[in-house]
């Protein structure tokens, strides 16, 4: 840019100087002295004004040769800036993409409005893998910034949900503002893969109907939803401020955890007192287990097994420490 400022001042220096040359070797009128100028500039050779005398020939050659001379490196300069800003755009978009190819297990967030700017917020805050969609270009600078992957497109299109690595992600979270939009991308993730995981926002009760229909796994009616936060906080405030404690990785420092036994973890086959009595601070709350409902404050003998998920409940370093134990070795 500064090159270009450069560039722009010398030839309007230099437009100057000639219309000024010509005024006072040929004599003539400001208007007549920058067109001659303009002409001879830009290498048009429209017309000559008035016949030239030696003198004025001579200044027209010392014109040229400069004028010249600025005006291609103006062209030039202007050139390699559209030529650097559109290949940084283009090296900037392979980038992305080849990130987003190398990620799987991750979670696409479709939507990145003031509901889908939450729910990546508490999963990067949580160390998840996050792509998010959105149409809106506007959107780009802000999510280089969080260094958040993205895809600018409409994620009810095939490939655009491809391009997010859709069939290689954990779950998706349909966020958009539009129940019509929410449906159809919901219908279009579900076709391109049958077991991923789908959680969809909806605004009304028939859009939570038509959701569950399409194949939402979770819906996240935000009407209900809060509806029963506001009856909650006035019936129940203890509750409701005993929940706002054990948000994830907020607030105090005392979270409410999911931890899932994966193949290999060295906590399989161990009772829960045992588990609970190796990290002292955190108690188990619940127990989900294939095929069965969830289990409130299960049986402290229970053995724990591969594929289980365990809702704990503790501080925030005794919750972590156990999360590491539950991995297998070598485990990421």
């Amino acid at each position: 840019m500064r090159r270009l400022v450069v560039a722009v001042a010398v030839l309007a220096a230099l437009t100057l100087t000639g219309s000024l040359g010509y005024m006072l070797i040929e004599g003539w009128g400001f208007l007549d002295a920058l067109f001659m100028t303009v002409t001879t500039l830009t290498t048009v050779g429209y017309q000559i004004v008035h016949p030239l005398g030696t003198a004025g020939r001579v200044f027209t050659l010392l014109l040229i040769a400069a004028g010249v001379g600025v005006t291609f490196y103006l062209i030039i300069v202007v050139a390699e800036i559209i030529l650097e800003g559109t290949l940084r755009e283009i090296f900037q978009r392979s980038a992305m993409q080849r990130r987003i190819d190398g990620m799987s297990q991750h979670i696409v967030v479709c939507g990145f409005g003031r509901f889908g700017r939450v729910v990546v917020e508490e999963l990067v805050q949580a160390g998840e893998q996050v792509v998010v969609i959105d149409r809106d270009p506007a959107l780009a600078p802000e999510l280089e910034e969080a260094r958040v992957p993205y895809v600018i497109g409409n994620a009810a299109a095939d490939e655009t949900l491809e391009r997010a690595g859709t069939r290689r992600a954990r779950a998706l979270v349909v966020a958009t503002a539009s129940d019509a939009d929410n449906v159809f991308v919901t219908l279009s993730a579900r076709e391109l893969q049958p077991k991923l995981e789908i959680h969809a926002r909806g605004e009304s009760e028939t859009a939570v109907r038509r959701l569950q229909r399409a194949g939402a796994d979770h819906v996240t009616a935000l009407f209900r939803t809060a509806g029963q936060r506001a009856a909650a906080s006035i019936l129940q405030p203890t509750v409701v401020d005993f929940l706002e404690i054990a948000r994830p990785r907020q607030g105090e420092a005392v979270d409410l955890e999911e931890i899932r036994l994966l193949p290999g973890s060295p906590l399989a086959g161990l009772p829960l007192r045992d588990l609970e009595a190796a990290c002292p601070g955190v108690r188990v709350v619940a127990l989900k287990r294939a095929g069965e409902g969830i289990r409130i404050v299960p049986d402290p003998a229970l053995p724990i097994g591969i594929g289980d998920h365990l809702v704990v409940i503790g501080e925030r370093d005794p919750l972590q420490a156990l999360a590491e134990r539950s991995r297998a070795p070598g485990a990421a």
